[in-house]
């Protein structure tokens, strides 16, 4: 046994294929000291390891002892191979055991070359090229020394208000959860030969439902929501083999999810068999304190190991509360023992013990970053994640013999990679002027305005300098001037491309906010240039669904582009030449205005639905409709596919059988298209009410011009279930509305039976 845990023995063994047995890890866990174990279970941040004198530093800031830093089992967003050999090196030859760390990061989606923000490539229906990019992820961070990423965040989100919108997939359950899906799998697959990253979904559970669209705020749902509704896409991620969880920051129905035994244990590891890693948020272990939930450091360590979190992520909880309480005897030493093994299993399953630095190498990072391949993954995955919102008398595809001009903040700017994209560089990333110029050489481009204007606004970001707001907010004469200029070149042409949106930190964690609207600098921008009556091209960069009604009868074409990534410029130049035909379809609803929020197509009826009559006593607004300016699914593309002849194969059928449903598709256009064909149902009369509508499957296909084609959906009786107020699944006999379309809109309705 010693000699896998001597400093020399790792680097003569380096590239060995074996990993240790059981026993031998029951072994090394039986011999080691208290202290030991508990700093494995303890995460700290880079900075702990890069400063000579950390007692004027993070050790005396987060109040944790140097004993424990040497300890620590795990480091959070420490990346670059020489950084991790150092950090490592180190910290194997101060432990007695000589164990090596786990290092984790932030790859949210994208390492190096960055894909669009999760909300943006949800919009893309296409699990599978989802899947090829987060291989790619996984190949460069693992490249460069990372071994597990903080990803896939799968909490379903109905509210654009909150922030974290950005990194979600959405307001359906059951698309979230094929993606959910996708991207574990996509980030594991290469394990095997340590070119892949162990997916930590996240956060569990249901971070997405905070109250008032506000982060860190609490979380309050009855049971049949929280089953239905909410946790489907992280038993997904269970089932797709992931091998690490983090808990929700918030309250689920009063009780902090970092100590919800319910929870962790019930559900995630008894019910579902969740056997890896579970590790907390950033400091939410200490927060439970503040949450009321816990009196002092010991008390936290005692509820949240108990409740099953194994690693105390940037707190000094564990590593004050975990000795005293086993000393006094008052949490069993089996609970830590338990924790510990399932880290040193999963350092194990790693290959860690044989290679310490996992795949990385100085050779590997210098060729797998910011490949042509990747670079062209990135790009089709932006061409396909973008939804073209309005398209008014075929203004779309662009002639690049028109006369035209590129107006806005976002014209010629590279900061098109979104808050969570830490690890790239804007100066990798294509804007949308260089994109444009590969179809229209000299195409005149001005700024015209600000991003912002509102330096307080900037100031409560909390990202930003005081010297970097300043650069960022001209001065009102140089504003009027960017204007001017803007206006006086759009004069000459036939056709305006504007590019506006969310600036980067908008958009991301701890970027709620209350008004989703264009900021007023932006709109002026547009009542300016639609003073010319030149054809106008709308570009959105941005993190969250906007409330785009105070526009969109300004402007002739809408492009959402999401935050697109590094090769969002090419992207978006080719779906506006027609290089490429738009098929991305929405996951979020889109507010008309921002206090329609929370809004999601899967709502329930009401005694009093306003379809219903036309009078003031139904469920309305009296200043505003009540439903999305953009539905859940809407999208359109060059050209259109028409929808007939929606058909069952039998009108009855059996708990045991299944239903074929097939509808006729046709492209009455020009165009060869991509369309999402999307299937729903309605369940009419069940013991807890259910949505009017509710996703069940769909199916991306291709047709070339005038193509018809058949398309074949099996219905079988376990899509038709649903979860009662005690979180008990079930299925009753009764008639299903089966609805069938496209755009949100377009849909046809037949009805089925389960007997």
């Amino acid at each position: 046994m010693q000699q896998f845990y001597q400093k020399n023995d790792y680097y003569k063994v380096e590239g060995r294929k074996q990993t240790l047995k059981e026993e031998q890890l029951c072994s090394l866990l039986s011999s080691m000291s208290l202290k030991e174990k508990i700093g494995q279970l303890i995460q700290l941040s880079g900075d702990f390891f890069s400063t000579a004198n950390l007692s004027i530093g993070p050790i005396k800031k987060l109040g944790i002892s140097p004993e424990f830093v040497k300890l620590a089992g795990s480091t959070l967003n420490v990346v670059g191979f020489e950084n991790i050999k150092r950090v490592q090196d180190k910290q194997m030859e101060v432990q007695p055991h000589h164990i090596p760390m786990l290092f984790m990061s932030d790859v949210i989606y994208g390492y190096k070359t960055i894909f669009p923000i999760p909300l943006g490539f949800s919009s893309s229906w296409n699990p599978d090229l989802v899947e090829k990019a987060f291989e790619c992820a996984a190949d460069e961070a693992s490249a460069s020394g990372v071994q597990v990423a903080f990803a896939p965040m799968i909490d379903v989100v109905r509210d654009a208000r909150w922030g974290r919108v950005l990194e979600s997939l959405g307001e359906d359950p059951f698309l979230t959860s094929i993606f959910a899906k996708s991207m574990v799998e996509g980030l594991q697959k290469n394990l095997p030969c340590k070119k892949g990253l162990v997916a930590c979904f996240k956060h569990f559970a249901a971070y997405g439902a905070v109250e008032g669209g506000r982060e860190y705020n609490s979380v309050d749902l009855s049971l049949s929501n929280l089953f239905q509704n909410y946790l489907p896409p992280y038993k997904a991620a269970v089932e797709s083999g992931a091998k690490m969880a983090m808990t929700s920051l918030t309250t689920l129905n009063g009780v902090p999810s970092t100590a919800d035994k319910w929870l962790l244990t019930d559900i995630l590891r008894k019910k579902w068999g969740f056997n890896g890693v579970i590790i907390s948020d950033y400091a939410s272990i200490q927060e439970i304190i503040k949450h009321g939930f816990a009196e002092d450091n010991e008390d936290a360590a005692f509820k949240s190991l108990s409740a099953g979190v194994d690693i105390d992520m940037k707190s000094p909880v564990y590593a004050s509360g975990l000795e005293k309480l086993i000393t006094n005897r008052k949490l069993d030493i089996k609970k830590v023992d338990s924790a510990v093994f399932r880290v040193l299993r999963l350092k194990n399953d790693l290959g860690l013990f044989e290679n310490p630095y996992f795949g990385a190498s100085t050779t590997r990072e210098k060729t797998s970053l910011l490949t042509p391949q990747k670079r062209e993954l990135s790009r089709s995955l932006a061409e396909e994640s973008m939804v073209l919102l309005k398209n008014e008398n075929n203004a779309l595809p662009l002639n690049n013999k028109e006369k035209m001009v590129l107006i806005g903040p976002y014209a010629d700017n590279h900061a098109l990679n979104g808050m969570w994209a830490i690890h790239s560089s804007k100066k990798d990333t294509i804007s949308i002027h260089q994109g444009i110029k590969r179809f229209v050489a000299d195409i005149p481009t001005e700024k015209g305005t600000d991003l912002r204007r509102d330096s307080k606004f900037l100031e409560n970001l909390g990202f930003l300098s005081e010297q970097e707001i300043k650069n960022m907010v001209s001065s009102e004469e140089e504003n009027r001037n960017n204007l001017m200029k803007a206006i006086k070149i759009s004069q000459k042409a036939d056709t305006i491309i504007l590019a506006l949106g969310e600036e980067t930190y908008e958009a991301g964690e701890a970027g709620s906010k209350t008004k989703l609207e264009l900021p007023k600098n932006q709109i002026h921008l547009i009542d300016e240039l639609s003073k010319l009556r030149k054809k106008i091209i709308l570009i959105i960069i941005a993190g969250r669904p906007l409330a785009l009604e105070n526009i969109i009868d300004k402007v002739d074409a809408i492009l959402y582009c999401w935050f697109p990534g590094s090769e969002g410029g090419n992207a978006i130049a080719n779906i506006l030449f027609g290089f490429k035909n738009p098929s991305g379809r929405l996951t979020m609803s889109y507010p008309r205005v921002s206090a329609q929020e929370p809004l999601y197509y899967n709502h329930l009826s009401t005694g009093r639905p306003q379809n219903s009559s036309k009078g003031r006593f139904v469920s309305k607004y009296i200043d505003s409709p009540a439903d999305p300016l953009y539905p859940f699914g809407y999208g359109l593309s060059y050209g259109f596919v028409n929808y007939t002849e929606l058909k069952t194969d039998k009108y009855v059928f059996t708990k045991d059988s299944t239903i074929n449903v097939t509808v006729k598709l046709k492209n009455n256009s020009d165009f060869d298209t991509t369309e999402v064909v999307q299937l729903y149902i309605h369940d009419k009369v069940a013991e807890v009410v259910q949505p009017v509508q509710r996703l069940i499957d769909f199916k991306k296909v291709k047709l070339k011009r005038g193509q018809e084609l058949t398309i074949h959906f099996n219905i079988s009786s376990s899509q038709l279930t649903f979860f009662d107020n005690r979180g008990n699944e079930k299925l009753e006999p009764g008639v299903f509305d089966i609805i069938c379309g496209t755009n949100g809109k377009q849909l046809l309705t037949t009805t089925i039976r389960l007997k």
